[in-house]
């Protein structure tokens, strides 16, 4: 619990330094509007659980090449980026947990795609036999009408 909180303040100031230099040194003017203000709830669940969708569907300013592309490859990110320049100055917390969720999410589902270490485990199951537990692969293992197939996700240490 002491690194997430350690990872959340970090995150904080970082961004805190982040936007008073791009304030006083590229004159760049961040929103004062509440969030609070225009969405609800609703609105933080849905962009949290199902970004794409959210910003497609809403009433989010849309942008340019680069936006698509944050939309593309990196829908979280560009949330939280849309978050810290429109509302870092009345929602802090907020804004440092949007960027906590979009590194964390964005970080563990490139992991689980594209991980080095095999996510997935199976087992065969024959009726009556032992169990053979292993990788699977059609060219080493013929299936019989009696086997079962389970697929089960693991996190190996």
């Amino acid at each position: 619990m002491k690194t997430l909180a350690f990872k959340g303040l970090s995150i904080f100031f970082i961004l805190l330094v982040a936007t008073s230099v791009m304030m006083d040194v590229f004159k760049t003017e961040f929103g004062t509007v509440n969030f609070f203000a225009k969405h609800h709830i609703f609105f933080l669940i849905f962009i949290t659980i199902f970004p794409r969708l959210t910003l497609l569907f809403s009433s989010v300013v849309t942008g340019g090449f680069v936006w698509w592309l944050g939309f593309i490859f990196c829908p979280r990110v560009l949330v939280a980026s849309l978050a810290t320049v429109s509302y870092f100055h009345t929602n802090p917390i907020l804004v440092t947990l949007s960027w906590l969720i979009a590194i964390g999410g964005e970080v563990m589902e490139k992991m689980g795609i594209g991980g080095k270490q095999k996510r997935f485990v199976f087992r065969t199951f024959k009726m009556g036999g032992s169990t053979v537990q292993g990788e699977y692969s059609p060219k080493s293992h013929t299936l019989h009408d009696q086997d079962v197939i389970e697929a089960e996700f693991t996190k190996k240490s």
